[in-house]
């Protein structure tokens, strides 16, 4: 039997794990008191912060690609990770080190230690100190950081960058959150802070909270698809066209992003690198549409080649799993689907399978990632017609291709974790 070997990056993530019982508490107040006896590396900082239900990670990884592909030295924070927690601290394109992580959180913990006991910070708000301090020390132009739940109460509300987004909002999280949609963009809009420009893509009831929030607290407000021309054009597994509009002037972009759904997030990171541009970034069109061309999101929509193929997707909310749905169809036409499917015990499970029954699956092999929160495979079973079950996810993955044939796809989907895990899998 191998011998687990402890390394520092090993002790840090033992240490996440133990004090993971704290769970999710919203506020700000520990987090606050955190960065405050690490010397508060927040303020100062400029740059996006970006909230929404779905397509966070999707417009942090464009804005991220274009204001490096500008020549600016960039952070981008972003949450939960595949793989490795390095993946949440990228600097100039890199993620960092095993050895900076774990020594940023060693430090963070240090500091966690002379907190009395009503302040003892989450992992989640432990994680975030840490990528905060480290994004001081690489003295940026621009950070951007992803909300983690909501906005209002999430613990990186305690930055104010200048420029916040609003992606879209729809029902997820709602134990937290509220169960309306206008009572999750009340939370979400509260990233957008007085003198911030703000962006959204969204529509419907959820514009109208996010617009009277900005006009409240004086943010003008850049809607897209209203204020900004879209035009999307999906190349299946070639990416995206997409016709928006930079400084004033058209401007034709391609990504390398998978899902027609993706046209809207391009469009939102183009308008957020506009608007850091006004506020006196270096941003030209040159950057942005090489920045476009060259961003990379693993997990999402990601296509990988075999007998059978696979597509990684980390849907995790009845919305998200309808736009998968919807792209997902087009690029499998023909081909006998076998889902690989786990999800978190907290998601509305009911709406996401009621999604993913649109893609017309001949199979479904139910499992279940080594996260804590991950739901039982067997009461995951229990929303299906009819399910194969495998508890470990390398199982369920080869009787998913098994199922599938060579001549067959495999769609891996409802949770992050599940993507994470499998992508490890297929890299061995």
């Amino acid at each position: 039997m191998a011998v687990a070997v402890s390394t520092p990056y090993t002790r840090a993530t033992a240490m996440l794990d133990a004090v993971s019982w704290r769970g999710i508490k919203p506020g700000l107040e520990r987090t606050r008191a955190l960065l405050h006896v690490l010397g508060d590396p927040h303020v100062g900082l400029s740059g996006v912060l970006v909230a929404g239900t779905n397509g966070k990670g999707s417009v942090c990884a464009v804005i991220d690609s274009i204001t490096h592909a500008a020549g600016l030295r960039t952070v981008m924070l972003t949450k939960p990770h595949l793989r490795s927690y390095t993946e949440r601290i990228v600097i100039d394109g890199v993620r960092i080190t095993e050895e900076d992580f774990a020594a940023l959180m060693e430090e963070v913990n240090a500091a966690a230690s002379t907190l009395p006991e009503d302040l003892q910070p989450t992992g989640f708000e432990m994680l975030t100190a840490a990528g905060l301090l480290r994004s001081a020390r690489a003295a940026p132009d621009v950070v951007v950081c992803e909300v983690g739940l909501g906005g209002r109460l999430d613990s990186t509300n305690v930055l104010d960058l200048g420029v916040a987004i609003v992606t879209n909002v729809a029902l997820d999280h709602r134990e937290h959150l509220g169960d309306t949609v206008v009572a999750i963009a009340r939370e979400k809009a509260a990233v957008i802070k007085a003198g911030d420009d703000a962006v959204t893509a969204a529509g419907g009831p959820a514009l109208d909270v996010i617009r009277r929030h900005a006009h409240e607290v004086g943010a003008p407000l850049t809607v897209v698809t209203e204020d900004v021309p879209v035009n999307g054009r999906d190349g299946g597994l070639a990416g995206i066209d997409v016709d928006t509009e930079f400084a004033g002037l058209p401007i034709a972009l391609h990504a390398p992003l998978v899902g027609w759904f993706q046209a809207a997030n391009i469009a939102t990171a183009v308008t957020a690198c506009d608007v850091l541009r006004r506020r006196g970034a270096a941003i030209d069109a040159g950057a942005v549409s090489r920045g476009c061309a060259s961003t990379q999101w693993p997990g999402r929509m990601q296509w990988v080649r075999g007998s059978p193929p696979i597509l990684v997707d980390g849907a995790h909310n009845p919305a998200g799993m309808a736009a998968m749905v919807e792209a997902a169809r087009a690029i499998l036409a023909g081909r006998r689907i076998v889902v690989l499917f786990a999800a978190m015990r907290n998601k509305d499970v009911d709406a996401m399978i009621a999604e993913l029954r649109g893609l017309g699956a001949a199979e479904t092999v139910v499992t279940s990632p080594a996260v804590e929160r991950a739901s039982d495979v067997a009461d995951l079973a229990r929303f299906f017609d009819s399910a194969h079950t495998e508890a470990i996810v390398s199982r369920g993955l080869s009787r998913a291709r098994t199922l599938a044939g060579r001549d067959g796809a495999v769609v891996v989907t409802g949770s992050l974790y599940l993507a994470g895990e499998v992508l490890s899998l297929l890299e061995t």
